[in-house]
């Protein structure tokens, strides 16, 4: 228990060291640059919902940013998902190769497609799909016929491999890449948590044939709510548009529409605000890092518990620092989520596993030894841009 006490009362100082003693919220957004001006030029335009020229622009600077030939804005994160799995060809009663660790969105959209998550496993040095673990699983459990996955225990076919970035950290997409392509899936990509990511000069989210990214108000820019998806396929960007316009055919006047779709396109009352931060985006993600880099040091004398650094073979946008405990211990984590709060530091531990939640405890899993420790042992700290300037 001393020790315990001990370990809490050094990191609450390593992290006061850092920001000072002013309450600290989780991450909070930054509005310091063109937000305002932006948004009263959309307001009396009066063009404020999913038509309107800061759409256009945001998604063409999405494409200018990230690489990616096409961006199609919408609403948030998930509904990029679920349209980015629909477009992937998922198909009622399809698994879905989801990680076990991950935020609930993920395995959310899956559903969505009436499809099945079917969750694996995370490796240490990145938090992403374990591609090793995840290749001897796949060898041992499924069974290839005419060039598509089945899952040999549940006859289903497993269409997608779908890889999250944790906490803005890239997994490892070349390894993974390999294994989809040995196993005939096809890898769309959760990049919500990491826009400004990058493996070697390409940027997350444009590895697999859709990528998808979340603006929430968390996150690295933020448009209140929205997100986008990420494509090099014209056609596939093409129909990205339509369903996400709810299937209107185009004309000057006449409503008429060919197919069930989604009211998912982005505001341009939000895309203003997005607009304005993506200009702020190079400074969001350098001081970001400086952060990284203060609490490295602040932390560097703190036995038990270590600072999560980006993976060797890439360029993580930091989004959330995270302490990462040696050994699993729940007492041990709790009371320093319990520490830090009662100081006003606003922690959080990582989410619940996906198949420890009652929606989702019958779907398939591969053996999952890391991400149960990993649950155990990750805790985010405060991480706005900001608390810390990026040095000249």
């Amino acid at each position: 228990m001393h020790a315990t006490s001990s370990l809490c009362a050094e990191v609450v100082a390593a992290i006061r060291g850092v920001v000072g003693n002013d309450k600290q919220q989780l991450h909070e957004p930054r509005f310091q640059g063109n937000e305002t001006r932006y948004l009263q030029e959309c307001i009396a335009s009066t063009f404020v919902s999913s038509v309107g020229p800061f759409v256009n622009r945001i998604e063409d600077e999405l494409c200018a940013f990230t690489g990616a030939r096409h961006a199609v804005a919408v609403v948030n994160g998930t509904a990029a998902l679920h349209i980015a799995l629909l477009l992937a060809g998922v198909r009622p009663g399809d698994e879905v190769l989801v990680p076990a660790l991950t935020f609930v969105a993920t395995a959310n959209a899956v559903t969505y497609c009436q499809a099945v998550p079917h969750f694996v496993d995370s490796e240490e040095s990145t938090l992403g799909i374990d591609p090793i673990a995840l290749r001897k699983y796949l060898s041992a459990s499924t069974v290839i016929k005419d060039k598509v996955c089945f899952n040999r225990a549940t006859g289903r076919a497993i269409r997608v491999l779908l890889p999250m970035h944790s906490f803005g950290h890239p997994a490892d997409m070349d390894a993974l890449l390999a294994v989809a392509s040995d196993f005939h899936l096809i890898v769309v990509e959760d990049a919500a948590e990491s826009l400004g990511s990058f493996i070697g000069k390409r940027h997350t989210g444009t590895f697999g044939l859709l990528g998808t990214l979340s603006f929430n108000g968390n996150k690295t820019i933020t448009t209140g709510g929205g997100g986008a998806i990420l494509t090099d396929d014209t056609n596939l960007a093409a129909k990205a548009k339509h369903l996400t316009t709810t299937g209107k055919l185009a004309h000057r006047w006449e409503y008429t529409h060919d197919s069930v779709a989604y009211n998912y396109r982005m505001p341009n009352l939000n895309a203003a605000l997005g607009v304005a931060q993506l200009e702020q985006l190079p400074g969001f993600l350098s001081q970001k890092r400086a952060l990284f880099n203060a609490y490295s040091s602040a932390f560097a004398s703190v036995q038990g518990v270590r600072l999560v650094r980006e993976p060797r073979f890439c360029t993580s946008n930091y989004w959330l620092q995270t302490l990462l405990l040696d050994r699993p211990d729940t007492a041990v984590r709790d009371a320093l989520l319990e520490a830090t709060n009662a100081a006003g530091l606003m922690t959080r531990p990582a989410w619940t596993l996906m198949h420890h939640l009652p929606m989702f405890r019958d779907m398939p899993c591969a053996p999952l030894p890391v991400a149960e420790s990993l649950a155990l042992r990750l805790i985010n700290i405060p991480s706005s841009a900001g608390l810390v300037e990026a040095s000249a």
